[in-house]
């Protein structure tokens, strides 16, 4: 018999759930449940609500807004307030840092970087305040923090690209710019200018964490759905009262490369994959243009790559009267 179940096979439909309730003292104005969606319920819970915001949750919806609107209505100012224009050339449209010339400015003028600046202080309270929301749920609920802690890991690469290593470099315009292809411009023109960002090692651990945590979610999610119809995807209680299909999970992994991980273990593995994926980029990006200029030379200096060969042409640079 073929068994498939790439989407939910069972729905569940009883009572709406509100959640666990939390402390009577505490401000908890959840909105809903509002019912059940049969397509919602094909790729996740059928159960549409409750929704909590709370302070935290309206003040982090307000900032985002609030920057998305005015990298909106610059984008939409470039095309001359053309709403067809804006959609065709939504790719490459950007909001640039200040100049250089401003240095560490607070507010230069609006049409210099000026609005760039609002929308980067408005979109970092954003994500701070969406942050410690994540954190305060967690507690009320009494979960683990982990959500949250790996979300820091991500604001930590967000905070040095934007804001850390801008300071430490003395300039704004070393900052990122909003925009699509601009941001991808931006990211080929920095690994151009230090000599190649694939030379430096912490790039080099987050793409290894970065590969790494796919397959481990990839192999993961793939065991749990193929020991699916013995209850596999019930892990928690697989993990205290091994069943069949944690047995032949494991016996799978232990055929096929010597070990298995276990319905915890492969969790915390996976968690610490993702984690250091933003937290080892973000110390590449920060040691750049501030440590290391040239990520090559430095290779070529702790022979981590090769020097190339001799060509007999003189670069310019090391010239007599040369600009340095």
């Amino acid at each position: 018999m073929a068994y498939q179940n790439i989407f939910t096979q069972v729905q569940l439909r009883g009572e709406l759930e509100p959640g666990v309730p939390i402390n009577p003292a505490e401000n908890d104005p959840r909105i809903g449940p509002f019912g059940f969606m049969y397509w919602m319920g094909k790729i996740g819970g059928t159960q549409l609500g409750p929704i909590y915001l709370g302070t935290l949750g309206v003040a982090s919806i307000i900032c985002g807004g609030i920057a998305i609107l005015i990298i909106g209505l610059n984008f939409w100012a470039q095309v001359n307030w053309d709403p067809l224009q804006f959609v065709r050339q939504l790719f490459w449209l950007s909001l640039e840092p200040p100049p250089a010339k401003y240095g560490l400015k607070v507010l230069p003028p609006l049409h210099e970087g000026g609005w760039f600046m609002i929308t980067g202080f408005f979109l970092t309270l954003s994500v701070l305040f969406w942050w410690a929301r994540t954190y305060r749920r967690a507690k009320a609920l009494g979960m683990g923090t982990h959500v949250a802690w790996a979300f820091a890991s991500a604001i930590w690469l967000f905070l040095v690209l934007g804001f850390i290593r801008p300071l430490a470099m003395g300039s704004w315009s070393e900052a990122v710019p909003y925009g699509i292809f601009s941001h991808l411009d931006w990211t080929a023109g920095f690994s151009i200018r230090y000599g190649n960002l694939f030379y430096n090692p912490f790039h080099a651990l987050s793409i290894v964490f970065l590969y790494g945590s796919t397959l481990l979610f990839a192999i993961h999610g793939a065991t749990n759905l193929a020991v699916g119809r013995y209850g596999g995807e019930r892990e928690i209680e697989q993990i205290t009262d091994r069943g069949t299909a944690s047995e032949r999970a494991a016996l799978f992994w232990r055929w096929t490369m010597g070990f298995n991980a276990t319905m915890e273990s492969i969790h915390r593995w996976a968690w610490w994959f993702a984690v250091l994926v933003t937290l080892t980029g973000g110390i590449g990006i920060l040691l750049t243009g501030t440590v290391v200029d040239n990520w090559y030379l430095w290779a070529v200096e702790h022979h981590f790559a090769l020097a190339y060969p001799a060509t007999g042409v003189v670069d310019p640079a090391t010239l007599p009267g040369a600009p340095q």
